[in-house]
């Protein structure tokens, strides 16, 4: 039994459009294929799934997967599978992490685990992933299988180093950049790999894409920490300030850590490791960022990566498909405005 619910088509944000144009054929075909693959007769899988899966996300990663694929020349199916086993594992993770971060929001929502508890969340996290490796052995690449498989590996290390690091502000930047490389950027750069391993290009061109998404996923992180502290909640899609609620240390709490004098480390031990925060803490963790520049070089970092993913796109030829990519690169950054 499946229920169905309609997709948000929004309309693409600025820096998105011409992404967005060219895969929109391709991106129907893998929300019918989602749709299909939530169905089950246990009413509360597809009820949970599409509750989060119909939630407005910006799709950025299966369109990673059929741009890619595109820009590579691929003329095949399999490109339409493969989007939707990367959706479905992107979607499988944000259930986990809500369970494990004990959010209340995701997307503007009340996250899953609010309405239907913290086991039904992981328990179709679990199907969700179950159905993503059904769909890669059906289009039958075993190298595709490989990156995404490898990916999955990674992506749970990347969770469990981060639960190691929680709430240790003794935390350096390399071992943060650790934690993003493997929790939200493999991810990003297994969706652009598997494009033109599915259209059977050289090494070289595997190795650009993957490099591409990396430096991507990593901008992409870095500034999603900036907006915590100073973004707002429309844009970010949960309460500004919640990384800060959660006790989670990211690159602008490593800067002002650093950067602080040692009563200014007492707040944060306070406020992070021991979870003591009070009324207007906040606003002052947002005042200390600002006096460090903690936020800008959080930006900076992220415009770094941001170069270094343009920079891999080096190699292929001018088209369409290649400038989207370029596009999505500033939409990333642009975010921060």
């Amino acid at each position: 039994m499946g229920v169905v619910v309609p997709f948000d088509e929004k309309s693409a944000e600025p820096g998105m459009e011409a992404l967005v144009a060219l895969v929109a054929a391709d991106m129907n075909r893998v929300n019918q294929t989602i749709l299909s693959r939530t169905g089950s007769d246990v009413t509360m899988i597809p009820e949970v799934a599409n509750h989060l899966i119909s939630s407005g996300g910006k799709r950025l990663r299966p369109m990673l997967v059929l741009a890619t694929a595109g820009m590579c020349n691929y003329q095949g199916e399999g490109h339409i599978k493969l989007a939707a086993a990367v959706e479905f594992m992107h979607t499988a993770t944000l259930l986990h992490d809500d369970v494990v971060d004990e959010s209340d929001l995701r997307r503007g929502k009340l996250a899953a685990r609010k309405l239907w508890g913290n086991e039904a969340s992981v328990l179709v996290g679990d199907f969700l992933l179950g159905q993503a490796f059904r769909m890669m052995v059906e289009v039958g690449s075993l190298a595709c299988l490989e990156v995404l498989s490898v990916a999955a590996t990674v992506i749970a290390e990347g969770e469990v180093m981060q639960l190691a690091a929680a709430k240790d502000t003794e935390t350096t930047e390399d071992a943060y950049l650790a934690v993003i490389r493997g929790k939200t950027a493999e991810l990003f750069a297994a969706a652009a790999e598997v494009g033109p391993t599915v259209a059977l290009r050289p090494k070289a061109e595997i190795a650009a894409c993957r490099a591409y998404g990396m430096n991507l996923g990593i901008a992409f992180q870095l500034i999603d920490d900036a907006l915590d502290y100073g973004g707002t909640a429309a844009k970010l899609g949960k309460n500004v300030g919640d990384d800060f609620r959660e006790g989670k240390i990211t690159l602008p709490v490593v800067l002002s850590f650093r950067r602080g004098n040692e009563a200014e480390r007492a707040f944060w031990k306070k406020a992070l490791e021991q979870g003591e925060i009070a009324e207007g803490d906040l606003e002052k963790a947002q005042g200390l960022m600002t006096r460090h520049r903690a936020l800008e070089d959080t930006i900076e970092r992220a415009r770094h990566y941001g170069a270094m993913a343009r920079d891999a796109m080096g190699i292929f030829p001018d088209s369409a498909w290649k400038r989207s990519l370029i596009d999505v690169v500033d939409f990333c950054i642009s975010r921060a405005h």
